[in-house]
């Protein structure tokens, strides 16, 4: 299909809809402007682990419907970021299905083992304890709900920054056939096969899911011949629910994804300062020679999730999960043929988590109690494969990161009148986490483990064993006025808190040796491999409100004070004489977040409308002031320096909004939908240390989307453009060049070259949103 011609066709058909007299859609708003079509409001989430009208709830909670994504096309979850205010969800730079999430400016970027992630995802209520995997497609979606701020006292495991909740639909208890079909630019071509059926009586329910999703990339390899950022996956979802409709819901689940696209490799923007490759003029090319191990992303997972409604005030329930994902990586930093600074690594993650939750509604009062088990263990191996410093020369990690916590946890709601209402909660966690750290320079090609000769050069830099526990109480508490049933008011106190952990790539040879007398006590690396928890004090002030009977608005006020900000980040430094990569991770200090979030959706000119006709327009808006209020650095020859000025926060830019226009008419037996979306971001900066080739200036999306269903949804048939303008953006990157330690300005050479911090070429990539996209859609459900 063409590139060009498409989206024109698209944009021109949906343009010439929206002339037409037309009505309310379901597209790329959140559920709250998008789930009903007379506007009643009735959103059920469970943001509060029990189910409530969305309205109602007194948390910052944003919500989309599995129909509501279907008809707007979205694909995996990141597409949610582009309309949701003040969260950012993106690939991982150099992957294709590892999950960095922000929300608020509290997110973790650095996907290796031992840092926790300031948001948790959590898949059918079992937390995923780590990123990887993590970019769930989405198909047999019920809704995805949207928590800002620390969760704690109602959800499992503590997250600092907020949650994102993927809930999979139910069984029915009728048997079900549903076939959905994506084919569209780039030789997109989709399949997704549902099926469902009660057993016997229809007390038993088995259904599954096979979704088999491929696109050719948007650029090539110029070095390997493979395409770059292309599609290759397989996934499926299986279950069995005993369901009596009444007291008793038991699912025992299993799910599968394997990721065989080829690696993601960046985009150099400058060119290399030793062979002086020029810069390539597509984007979406790149020259990274490094094609071993091969990549490879497998995760699945089971889980055992039972409700019992012991009496009419009591309800117990069980959530049990074991899961796993392997990756294979290579990850060439310099994007070049050459091994200047190429990283070949393994991902290898579990987890078993076990949660008990009990809740008693009994009139004004609620009360959840819960606890939660997690044992986790995270082994990241990888090769810094550093050939033009030294011929085969690697400085190999082998970071072994096992989490086992438990937390006890309750909340409370008590009605004081129809109008008022308190809530109290609190949760103590007890964190312990062990580390087992290998660093050792190879020559040879490096480490036997990625094909190397393990030729050791040196003895290890770092070869560690440590174990540290952290232990908090966390408090919650909020009020929530209600004059009427249209309108909330509330107002909320929490405490977050995110365990502390060890560097897995931290190099123990560079810690001070305190005695002075060349050896290293082991207390000695443990403190300078080690990090503290960080904590923060998080306020809130909202209002939701249902006015003139077409108007729904959710606005939240908030701010956060952090302490002991926890900093990963990686560098290149001197080791031995050698210069090699090291992880650089900190407490940095102190933040301060506040800002505002507001969401709205309106029926437009009803009078004017023809009988069955609607008019929407969903908006949404954030903003958010994120500063440092010290950050700690130590620099060589000066000590520490605080250089909270010349610091940005990452990954949260200042303005987030979108609007999305939709209108639905009544066409033969069925409707048709077309919708549009703008969203724009403000200027992102990649990391703390602003940088101008990385940081991406502010930018504007264009999605649109024509759907028709067919009376009582047996059929549709939809046609989407993503990205239509076709707008160039930067979600992330890597440098490796020497700059200012105290502004972070880098540096040049009197020839005003850059001058590699690590390597000989100078490693400046970046990785870019996708191209403009188009695509028709098909379901038919039996």
């Amino acid at each position: 299909m063409s590139r060009i011609f498409l989206p024109t066709l698209l944009l021109g058909v949906a343009t010439a809809a929206l002339a037409m007299p037309a009505a309310a859609q379901e597209a790329a708003a959140p559920a709250e402007a998008a789930a009903a079509d007379d506007f009643s409001n009735e959103i059920v989430v469970t943001a509060r682990r029990r189910a409530e009208n969305l309205q109602d709830v007194p948390i910052a909670v944003t919500a989309y419907s599995g129909e509501a994504l279907e008809t707007q096309g979205a694909l995996d979850i990141t597409d949610i970021g582009d309309t949701t205010p003040n969260v950012t969800l993106e690939v991982s730079r150099g992957t294709n299905s590892t999950l960095s999430a922000f929300i608020r400016g509290v997110g973790q970027q650095d996907p290796v083992a031992g840092f926790e992630q300031g948001v948790g995802i959590y898949l059918d209520d079992v937390y995923l304890n780590r990123p990887q995997a993590a970019v769930l497609d989405i198909y047999d979606v019920e809704r995805i709900e949207v928590l800002r701020g620390p969760q704690g006292t109602l959800y499992g495991r503590n997250t600092i920054g907020g949650a994102v909740k993927y809930v999979t639909k139910r069984l029915s208890d009728s048997p079900e056939l549903r076939l959905r079909a994506n084919a569209g630019t780039y030789k997109q071509l989709d399949g997704i096969v549902s099926a469902s059926t009660p057993l016997g009586d229809g007390l038993v329910r088995v259904g599954g899911s096979l979704a088999r999703l491929t696109r050719d990339g948007f650029g090539d390899n110029l070095t390997t011949g493979q395409e770059n950022y292309n599609r290759d996956v397989w996934a499926g979802r299986f279950s069995a629910e005993i369901n009596n409709d009444d007291n008793v819901f038991v699912r025992l689940a299993a799910d599968y994804t394997h990721d065989k696209s080829n690696a993601r490799g960046g985009h150099r923007l400058i060119p290399s300062l030793f062979t002086n490759a020029p810069v390539l003029s597509d984007v979406f090319d790149t020259r990274g020679g490094l094609n071993t191990p091969q990549q490879d992303v497998e995760g699945y997972g089971f889980s055992a999730n039972g409700e019992f409604e012991m009496t009419d005030a009591l309800t117990f329930r069980t959530i049990t999960a074991w899961r796993k994902d392997d990756s294979s990586t290579p990850i060439d930093f310099d994007a070049l043929a050459t091994p200047d600074l190429d990283v070949a690594g393994l991902y290898n993650n579990r987890q078993f988590s076990q949660e008990l939750q009990l809740l008693v509604d009994s009139g004004p009062f609620n009360l959840l109690v819960g606890g939660y088990f997690l044992d986790a263990k995270a082994e990241t191996p990888f090769d810094v494969r550093l050939f033009s410093t030294v011929a085969g020369l690697s400085a190999f990690t082998n970071a072994v990161v096992n989490t086992e916590t438990f937390a006890v946890f309750a909340d409370a709601t008590f009605d004081v009148n129809e109008q008022l209402s308190l809530s109290l909660g609190g949760r103590y966690t007890w964190d312990e986490r062990e580390a087992s750290i290998l660093r050792q320079n190879y020559l040879g090609g490096g480490s036997s483990l990625f094909g190397g000769a393990n030729i050791p050069f040196g003895a290890p830099s770092t070869n560690f064993r440590g174990k540290n526990q952290f232990d908090k109480f966390t408090p919650r508490a909020s009020v929530t006025y209600k004059p009427n049933d249209d309108n909330t008011v509330y107002a909320s106190y929490s405490k977050g808190f995110k365990g502390g952990g060890f560097d897995p790539r931290g190099v123990g040879a560079n810690a001070p040796d305190l005695n002075a007398n060349g050896v290293r006590e082991q207390s000695e690396i443990a403190d300078f491999l080690s990090f503290s928890p960080e904590t923060v004090d998080s306020y809130e002030v909202g209002y939701k409100a249902r006015l003139l009977d077409r108007f729904n608005v959710a606005i939240a006020a908030f701010r956060a004070d952090y302490q002991d900000v926890q900093i990963p980040g990686s560098a290149g430094c001197t080791v031995g004489g050698i210069q090699t990569f090291c992880g650089v991770v900190t407490n940095a200090g102190k933040a301060r977040f506040q800002g505002f979030e507001f969401e709205a959706n309106t029926r437009l000119g009803e009078d004017m409308m023809a009988e069955g006709d609607q008019l929407t327009l969903a908006a949404s808006l954030g903003y958010i002031d994120a500063k440092f209020r010290e950050y700690i650095t130590n620099i060589a020859g000066i000590g520490p320096v605080d250089v909270a000025d010349f610091r940005e926060v990452q990954n949260t830019p200042k303005w987030t909004a979108s609007g999305t226009l939709g209108y639905e008419r009544p066409v033969g037996d069925g409707t048709l939908n077309a919708s549009t979306t703008l969203s724009y971001r403000s200027k992102t900066y990649q990391f703390e240390i602003p940088n101008p080739f990385i940081d991406q200036k502010s930018y504007a999306l264009l999605d649109a989307s024509l759907v028709y269903r067919a009376a009582g949804s047996r059929w549709s048939v939809g046609v989407h453009g993503k990205n239509i303008l076709d707008k160039e953006y930067k979600t992330s990157g890597y440098t490796f060049l020497a700059a200012n330690p105290t502004t972070g300005a880098l540096l040049t050479n009197p020839a005003g070259q850059f001058i590699p911090a690590l390597g000989r070429e100078g490693t400046l990539t970046a990785f870019y949103g996708n191209p403009r996209q188009v695509f028709l859609s098909l379901g038919y459900n039996f």
